[in-house]
């Protein structure tokens, strides 16, 4: 055996790490093709190989060319999962070939003419997307759909864009969430909602709030959406608030988008909190929403308060002990 086979065969058998099929794909098709391939080529063999492209194009088939072939125009009829052309054994061999090239031509003639690029619903929401970005966003989502809860292992999951670039939504971790790929083409093909005013609304700001325009030199963490600063009457020391930008009052008029840069900032200055202080023990985190909840400001914002051991004889009940029992 020659050193170069000895030295792939022992990278495949005993030093690839696979966290997918594409180093064997890779390497198949160039050993396959006189040891070069294309990229593109090296992408269509990955495309046969992944069954996710195939039943998104299965779901594609059935509501649109099969649903108008033979619902609406009758040529075609479907059973079960097969189609069949109707009258096609009354079509002799030279008709076939003569109604294939009509075809070809339709496509050619659509793809010259067509004046938007036909397939810019598949480009624009996988336009690039760092991967350290995408790897944030999965982790963040436990490698779930947050939308049907399916696991990365049973469905491929894609970096979905909350609000659309459409509508003006950014590239920002908080306006991304993972979705399976059914979820994903379900929400671009039926979600025709114009959210300009939505995006619009991320700016609304209360001249009179103080909490709408912050001191940046008072800021702990920051991002587009949210941030956080210390509670200037703190129940513990290091007692951090972490504030929606947009002038909202009620948790519950959140946007998701701000659900996640909240969420963010939160991580951020846990992790920081018990790096600089290792008195830290534990946390209380939560909202007031509501006059009789102790709601005192109309701008919402969460409470991250830092516990010790020393804070008190009893933590027994955590949040539930802000009610007396008594």
């Amino acid at each position: 055996m020659s050193e170069r086979f000895n030295q792939l065969s022992n990278f495949l058998c005993g030093e690839m790490k696979m966290s997918h099929i594409y180093q064997p794909v890779m390497l198949i098709q160039l050993l396959s093709n006189a040891g070069q391939a294309t990229v593109s080529a090296i992408a269509k063999a990955i495309l046969v190989n992944d069954p996710t492209q195939v039943e998104y194009y299965e779901e594609i088939t059935k509501r649109s060319p099969g649903n108008v072939l033979t619902e609406n125009r009758g040529l075609t009829v479907r059973d079960g999962d097969t189609y069949r052309l109707e009258g096609f054994g009354e079509l002799s061999n030279c008709e076939v070939i003569k109604l294939i090239k009509i075809c070809e031509e339709k496509i050619d003639h659509f793809l010259q003419t067509r004046t938007s690029d036909p397939w810019s619903h598949r480009r624009k929401s996988s336009r690039y997307i760092p991967g350290s970005t995408k790897y944030a966003v999965l982790v963040r989502a436990k490698y779930r759909c947050q939308l049907c809860g399916i696991s990365a292992h049973e469905k491929a999951l894609e970096v979905d864009h909350i609000i659309p670039r459409n509508f003006f939504g950014g590239d920002d971790i908080s306006n991304l969430q993972a979705l399976c790929y059914s979820c994903n083409s379900m929400k671009r093909d039926t979600d025709n909602t114009d959210l300009r005013d939505v995006a619009q609304r991320y700016h609304d700001r209360d001249t009179t709030c103080a909490y709408c325009d912050p001191s940046y030199e008072s800021l702990t963490t920051s991002n587009i959406l949210s941030y956080s600063v210390f509670d200037p009457s703190p129940v513990s020391t290091g007692h951090t608030l972490i504030i929606p930008r947009r002038h909202v009052a009620d948790y519950f008029d959140l946007f998701q988008p701000e659900l996640n840069s909240i969420q963010q900032n939160l991580n951020e200055r846990r992790s920081s909190l018990l790096e600089s202080d290792d008195s830290i023990t534990g946390f209380n985190v939560g909202f007031d929403s509501g006059k009789d909840a102790g709601q005192t400001d109309l701008h919402c914002y969460l409470h991250l308060i830092p516990r010790r051991k020393v804070d008190s004889e009893s933590v027994e009940g955590g949040l539930r002990s802000v009610i007396s029992r008594e």
